[in-house]
Order: structure tokens, then C-alpha cells, then sequence
């Protein structure tokens, strides 16, 4: 933590909602050893409750992290969201040289983490909050934040459910969970590991379980330690779950999924109706898996392209050239 701390004493800490940190520079991934890790770049995000003022501070503070937005003239930061959405501002590539660190970080405002992780809207900071990441500035002082992290989570697992079987494996489980944020995001087909989910969760077990725990015992209900098997083809014993697949199951799932999927669920099945009116039909299709599957992708696809475009005037060409190779070099690392 740290190394954490000293980072963020560069920032302005007014108006801070949460701060979090991930990725491969944070948390063990399969494929990097120690000495890799350190090389790898720390992502932030900060969660701040007005953009504008948070931004006007770091700029007095860091001016030349802005640099690529001066050609838009006074007020570039106002400018900027007002052209391109108020999402998630990232700056990359960002040397820390006396800390001997390269920092990524994003500013989001609080309003839009909170849509993301009630609704999806962009299941963009939603998603990789899915994943396990370390708390810098937690958010236990505010209710409403703290519990829609909590709710994401929940909503997480109950697509997951959605889409496995009635029995499956931990692995199989955390790898549903970890997979909806990467398996509609275009970045995977040209710009990052192949097997990245795989090296999360492989490396992130014990970590995922107890992020999930609650959420497990949630729904207790509906999904359930079965027993413990052995791995086809090794002496492993691995925990198997069991969960409820039937109509009133999938319909108590369908219900509860966060408003942004249900839009795309409607517009992927093959029904004719409100999102009311299909679930009973939703909850019985052999295909529904299929549906919800799609449906996710649809937002990450959308909002991976969208935040991509979005980090080139933020970040500047140069660098979004030089993040975007660094990430390329994944596609051929295994």
C-alpha cells in the first residue's frame, strides 16, 4: 500500500468518492514474473464527485498531463466532455520517476460510476470491478457508492449463473465472471493476451471467492456447493457448485439484471414485447445463455471503441501509439 499512497500525494484529494487501482501491475496474473510485474504500468482510477473542479487542481499541479488537450483552446477539460462524454478521462503513460513507476490513471465522476454499476450503462469501470482490485481510498464512507459496488458484484454473478450450466467448476464460475467485461471488447481480437481471463483467474482464486462470497450467500437460494470431484485427467480435487436452472430460477435472475442489459436482451431475443412481457418466454428458451451472452457483449463492444477514441485526445496520439503497441505485444505472448 505504500507505493499507493506516495502515488496519490500527487493528486488533489478534494471531492474523492473511492480510488481503486488494478491490472496486471496490482494484482498476479499468470505469464508475468516478479521482475515483469515491476515493469508493469499501475493503473488508477479516481472517483471524485465534480470532474471539473478535481481537473482544475491537477492541472495547476501537473500541466504537461494535459498537454494534448491545449488545441482545444480555454477550458479544454470542459471542452473535452462536453465533445466527448463525461465517461472516463485517461491519462497514460505517465512516468513517476523518483517513484521509479509508470502510472495509468482515470477520473470518473461519481454519478457515472454509480449509472455504470446500476446499470451497465457502459460496463466499462463496472466490469473491471468485477475483478478483484486494491482499495486506495475505499468508499466505506458512502452508503449509496458502497452498495452499488455491492450490487454489481451481485449482478456479476447472476449473469454468470445465466450463462453456465447446472454444474460447474470454480474455474468454470470465476471465468463467466471475469469473461463478461473481455469477450465483447474489440481490444481482445487485436491488443491484449489471448488468454488474459485465463491468467486472472488462475492467478486470482483465493481472491475472487472471498470478493464473492457475500454475493454467494445472497443467493444461497439459487446456487449451492455441490461436492468436491476429481479433475478429469489429474488427482485434483476441485469444488463443484450446482445451481437451480428452472423457470422460476432464470425469471428471478432475468428480473434483476441491471437495466442497460435489458435493453439489449429485448433487442437479441426473438421476442415482441416489453422486457415484462418476454421474461416468462426468456426463462424457458434453449438458447437463452446464447442471448444473455450476446447481450453483454453488445456494451462492452460499444463502450471498449467508444473509451478507445476517447483516450486518444486525452492521452495524445503519441502516447495512445505507444500504450496501444505495448498492449499489442499481449496478442503474441503466448
Amino acid at each position: 500500500m505504500t507505493i499507493y499512497r506516495q502515488i496519490i500525494t500527487r493528486f488533489p484529494r478534494g471531492g474523492i468518492s473511492y480510488i481503486f487501482a488494478y491490472g496486471s501491475g496490482v494484482k498476479q496474473q499468470l505469464g508475468y514474473d516478479q521482475k515483469e510485474e515491476k515493469k508493469n504500468i499501475i493503473d488508477l482510477v479516481f472517483c471524485v464527485r465534480d470532474t471539473l473542479g478535481w481537473h482544475a487542481e491537477n492541472i495547476a499541479r501537473h500541466p504537461q498531463h494535459y498537454s494534448a488537450l491545449r488545441h482545444l483552446g480555454a477550458d479544454y477539460i470542459k471542452k473535452y466532455q462536453e465533445n466527448f462524454g463525461a465517461g472516463v478521462y485517461c491519462n497514460t503513460l505517465v512516468p513517476l520517476e523518483d517513484l521509479g513507476v509508470t502510472i495509468k490513471y482515470g477520473v470518473v465522476s461519481r454519478d457515472d460510476l454509480l449509472k455504470d454499476l446500476q446499470q451497465w450503462k457502459y460496463l466499462y469501470l463496472a466490469g473491471r470491478l468485477h475483478k478483484p482490485v486494491q482499495d486506495i481510498v475505499p468508499a466505506t464512507d458512502d452508503k449509496v457508492l458502497t452498495e452499488a459496488l455491492s450490487q454489481n458484484l451481485v449482478s456479476a454473478l447472476q449473469v454468470a449463473l445465466l450463462v453456465l450450466p447446472e454444474r460447474f467448476s470454480t474455474y468454470q464460475l470465476l471465468h463467466a465472471i471475469c469473461s463478461l467485461s473481455y469477450k465483447g471488447d474489440f481490444r481482445m481480437i487485436f491488443g491484449e493476451n489471448k488468454n488474459k481471463v485465463h491468467n486472472i483467474v488462475q492467478a486470482q482464486q483465493e481472491q475472487f471467492l472471498e470478493l464473492y462470497q457475500p454475493a454467494l450467500k445472497q443467493l444461497a437460494k439459487y446456487v449451492a456447493v455441490d461436492f468436491k470431484a476429481r479433475e478429469l485427467g489429474t488427482n485434483r480435487s476441485v469444488v463443484q457448485f450446482e445451481q437451480d436452472k428452472s423457470r422460476l430460477a432464470n425469471e428471478y435472475h432475468l428480473r434483476r439484471v441491471p437495466s442497460r442489459l435489458k435493453e439489449c436482451i429485448i433487442r437479441n431475443a426473438a421476442f415482441r414485447g416489453s422486457y415484462a412481457d418476454i421474461i416468462e418466454q426468456l426463462a424457458v428458451t434453449d438458447n437463452l445463455h446464447d442471448i444473455v451472452q450476446m447481450s453483454v457483449n453488445d456494451i462492452v463492444w460499444r463502450s471498449s471503441i467508444t473509451q478507445s477514441f476517447k483516450n486518444i485526445p486525452s492521452a495524445g496520439l503519441f502516447k495512445s501509439v505507444v500504450y496501444s503497441y505495448r498492449k499489442a505485444l499481449k496478442t503474441f505472448a503466448n
